[in-house]
């Protein structure tokens, strides 16, 4: 039995990026940090971010584009891939990214969309939007990718 299943709850780095591939299916991206804090022998507190690189597609990345900022709290759920090309020096690279299944908005800061300086304290009261969607593995072609 296999599973290639990752859940990755953190704040976005970037607003979200949005493109069309040439079939004209929406394909966006942007970057989950997330931190890891523990003590380590000598009790001093130790703290590591890891950075996710997060591809979204069709519906779910132009509700991306629309509502995710820079900061936002979010839960994404999907798979990884990765995938390799030759940069424009003719050097190999090679990326894993998280293909998003599923994401789901935390809440946002207090008077968010009326005061941009609002405290990241204070939270409305709203439920999360959990914007799952369903692709067809064979809509998505790695030759689609605009990045």
């Amino acid at each position: 039995m296999n599973l290639n299943k990752v859940f990755v709850l953190g704040r976005i780095t970037a607003d979200p990026q949005i493109r069309s591939t040439p079939t004209g299916m929406q394909v966006g991206n942007f970057s989950v940090a997330t931190n890891r804090v523990w003590t380590d022998k000598s009790g001093a507190r130790k703290e590591h971010v890891e950075f996710h690189s997060v591809v979204v597609w069709g519906k779910q990345a132009e509700i991306a584009s629309q509502f995710l900022k820079k900061g936002a709290l979010i839960l994404v759920e999907g798979r990884l891939q990765t995938r390799s090309w030759d940069d424009k020096a003719g050097q190999k690279r090679k990326t894993t990214e998280i293909i998003c299944e599923r994401l789901q908005m935390g809440p946002r800061p207090l008077g968010a969309q009326r005061d941009a300086g609002a405290s990241q304290d204070k939270v409305e009261s709203v439920p999360t939007i959990d914007i799952g969607e369903e692709i067809k593995e064979e809509e998505i072609k790695p030759e689609d990718l605009p990045f």
